[in-house]
């Protein structure tokens, strides 16, 4: 079993765990989306490490594979 978000992340007080998913069609329209995105001037400000809302070194992202599809 793996390490839940609080513990990877050494959660502090007062700190609160966020978790989110995007789904794609598949890897190649991920890709050309996120490539887009890379490109929107309205992230620029937000892509400076120092203007962050959060410490990017505590970050942890993933992939997932569909083992099952109702």
């Amino acid at each position: 079993m793996g390490v839940g978000f609080p513990r990877r992340i050494k959660l502090k007080r007062g700190e609160t765990v966020v978790f989110s998913w995007i789904v794609f069609k598949s890897k190649e329209d991920r890709d050309r989306v996120n490539k887009k995105v890379m490109k929107d001037p309205r992230l620029a400000k937000m892509m400076d490490p120092k203007s962050m809302p959060f410490d990017v070194k505590r970050m942890t992202y993933g992939g997932f594979k569909v083992l099952v599809d109702a």
